[in-house]
C-alpha cells in the first residue's frame, strides 16, 4: 500500500519505486509495537529489580522516568522513522542531514550499529524464548500427568540448559516462527500475528491476575507494590529505575524507528507513542503484582527470589502452579503460552529490523532478506546456545568481568553498550539535527491528542532525555551492569 499523502516538504526524499507496506490501522501499531516491547523483561526483569530495590518508591520513580524519558525517545523514534520512510539506516541519515547534510555518514553508522544490536540481541534473545516452549510442553505433561512429588525445578532447569540437542531444536523452533511471521510483511505477517496474540496475551494475564488477587498475601504485595517508602529509596534504585524506563521499550537500536517508517500520515504518532508505552507499563505492573502475590502468599519464596531475574520465572514458578497458585493446573501451561507469545513479539521486531535494512539499503526482496536475516543471526545462536552445555570456549570466554560464556558476554554488550549509546545519539538526532519545523511537522498534524504539548516535547527530547541516557553510559563506564 503506497502513501500518497505525502506534504510539501522540500528535505523529504521522493518516494522510493517499490511500495511501502503499511500498518492497516493505528491499532494495528500499537499492539505490534507493543508486542514489540513487551518482552520478557516485563514477566522477570522488572518484577525482580522492583524486589531489590524495596517496591513502591521506586516504582513511582520508574513511572517518572518512562514520562520523562521513554516516551519522549519513543515520539521521537516513530516520527524519525515516518518521516523518512525508511529503515534505521536511511532514516538516520536524513534525519542527521536536515541540518548537517555532510553527516548523512555518521547517521549511516549509527543506524547500523542499530541493526547490529538488533541482530546480536536476537541471537542470543531466542535462546531464552525457546525455553518457554520447553516449559510449556512440560507444564501440560504436568497438568495431565500430576507434578512428580520427586523432581527439583532447580535440576530440571540445569538439564535442559545443558542439553546441547535440546537447546538447538527449541532456539531452532523459536527462530522457524520468527521468520515465518516476518517472511509474509508488515501488514499480512507482523500486524495480524499481533492482532491475535496480543489479545490472547492480555487474557492470559488478566486470568493470572484474578488468581493472584485471590492468594493471601495479596494484599501486602498491593502495599509493596504501591506504598512509596522514601526512606528506603536508595541513588541505585534511582538508576535501575531509569535505566529500565529506558530498555524495557525496545529503543535505541532501530526496532522503533523501522516500526515508525510503516506509519501512514493519517495516523498520529503521538497516539501511538502514548498506548504503546502505557500498554507497556501496565503489563509490568500487572507481571508484578503476580508475582509478588505468589511471593507474600508462599511460605520460603522471600529468600529464593532474589536469586536471579530468570530463576523465579523457570525454576520456582514451575512447582509453585502445581502446588499454591489457585486453578495452577490451567494456569501452568497458560502461562507459558504467555511468556512464549511475549517474546515471539519481540523477536520478530528484531529480525524486522534486520530485514527491513537488507530491503531498503541493500535491494533485497523481503522472502530474501528475511530468510537470509534469519539464517546468519541462527549461526550466532547457536553459539549462545551452546555456551550454557559445557562447549569450550563458548562457555568460559570472559570479555567482561563476571560475565563468563558468549550468551552472558553478547547481553552485557548490547545492554550495556549498544542500546544506551544507540539511544542517545537518537535523542541528538531528534532534538538537535533535525529542524524544529520537520518534529513539529510529524507531531502536531492535527492527529496528536489534546494533552500533548510540542514545546514540552522539545524540551525533554533536548535536554531531560540526553542527559538521562548520557547518565546511563557514565555509570556503566563506573562499572554498573544493566544487563
Amino acid at each position: 500500500m503506497r502513501d500518497i499523502a505525502h506534504r510539501s516538504d522540500p528535505n523529504r526524499k521522493a518516494p522510493m519505486s517499490q511500495s511501502r507496506d503499511h500498518w492497516s490501522s493505528n491499532a494495528g501499531l500499537v499492539l505490534a509495537a507493543t508486542g514489540s516491547a513487551i518482552g520478557l523483561g516485563n514477566l522477570w526483569k522488572f518484577p525482580f529489580i522492583t524486589w531489590e530495590n524495596e517496591g513502591g518508591a521506586f516504582v513511582l520513580v520508574y513511572l517518572i522516568c518512562i514520562a520523562a524519558v521513554g516516551l519522549p525517545i519513543m515520539m521521537a523514534e516513530l516520527l524519525i522513522g515516518r518521516r523518512s520512510q525508511k529503515s534505521a539506516v536511511g532514516a538516520l541519515k536524513d534525519a542527521v542531514a536536515s541540518k548537517w547534510p555532510a553527516g548523512r555518514k555518521l547517521g549511516g553508522l549509527v543506524g547500523g550499529w542499530g541493526v547490529l544490536a538488533g541482530f546480536i540481541l536476537l541471537s542470543y534473545y531466542t535462546v531464552i524464548a525457546g525455553w518457554s516452549l520447553y516449559y510449556f510442553a512440560q507444564s501440560v505433561g504436568w497438568t495431565f500427568g500430576g507434578f512428580p512429588a520427586d523432581l527439583s525445578p532447580g535440576e530440571l532447569f540445569d538439564a535442559q540448559v545443558g542439553n546441547a540437542g535440546l537447546q538447538l531444536a527449541l532456539s531452532l523452533s523459536f527462530s522457524i516462527g520468527t521468520i515465518a511471521v516476518v517472511y509474509f510483511g508488515v501488514s499480512k505477517g507482523i500486524e495480524r500475528i499481533a492482532r491475535i496474540f496480543l489479545p490472547i496475551l492480555f487474557g492470559i494475564l488478566l486470568l493470572m491476575l484474578f488468581s493472584a488477587l485471590s492468594m493471601s498475601g495479596a494484599g501486602e504485595a498491593l502495599a509493596f507494590i504501591f506504598r512509596p517508602n522514601f526512606a528506603e529509596l536508595g541513588r541505585d534504585a534511582v538508576l535501575e529505575a531509569l535505566g529500565h524506563s529506558f530498555f524495557t521499550l525496545s529503543l535505541g537500536m532501530g526496532a522503533m524507528i523501522t516500526y515508525g517508517s510503516y506509519i501512514s500520515r493519517k495516523h498520529s504518532v503521538v497516539k501511538a507513542s502514548g498506548a504503546i508505552v502505557a500498554l507497556d507499563t501496565i503489563i509490568a505492573l500487572v507481571a508484578t503484582v503476580i508475582m509478588f502475590s505468589v511471593i507474600f502468599s508462599v511460605a520460603g519464596m522471600r529468600d529464593e527470589v532474589g536469586g536471579s531475574t530468570v530463576g523465579m520465572l523457570f525454576i520456582s514458578l514451575p512447582e509453585l502452579f502445581y502446588t499454591e497458585v489457585p486453578f495452577g493446573v490451567v494456569l501452568g501451561p497458560l502461562f507459558y503460552v504467555l511468556v512464549a507469545l511475549a517474546a515471539l513479539t519481540s523477536t520478530i521486531s528484531l529480525l524486522e529490523v534486520v530485514s527491513a535494512y537488507l530491503i531498503d539499503e541493500r535491494g533485497l526482496t523481503r522472502h530474501k532478506a528475511t530468510i537470509g536475516a534469519g539464517a546468519a543471526i541462527f549461526v550466532f545462536t547457536i553459539f549462545a546456545a551452546l555456551s550454557f552445555t559445557g562447549t569450550p570456549i563458548l562457555s568460559t570466554m570472559e570479555v567482561f568481568d563476571g560475565k563468563a560464556g558468549w550468551f552472558s558476554t553478547a547481553d552485557h554488550f548490547v545492554s550495556n553498550w549498544m542500546l544506551p549509546t544507540g539511544g542517545f545519539f537518537i535523542t541528538l538526532a531528534a532534538g538537535w539535527f533535525m529542524t524544529r519545523e520537520a518534529t513539529k511537522s510529524e507531531l502536531v498534524d492535527g492527529t496528536e491528542p489534546g494533552w500533548f504539548k510540542y514545546g514540552a516535547w522539545r524540551f525533554f527530547i533536548r535536554w531531560v532525555a540526553p542527559i538521562a541516557v548520557a547518565a546511563i553510559i557514565y555509570f556503566v563506564i563506573l562499572g554498573v551492569d544493566f544487563s
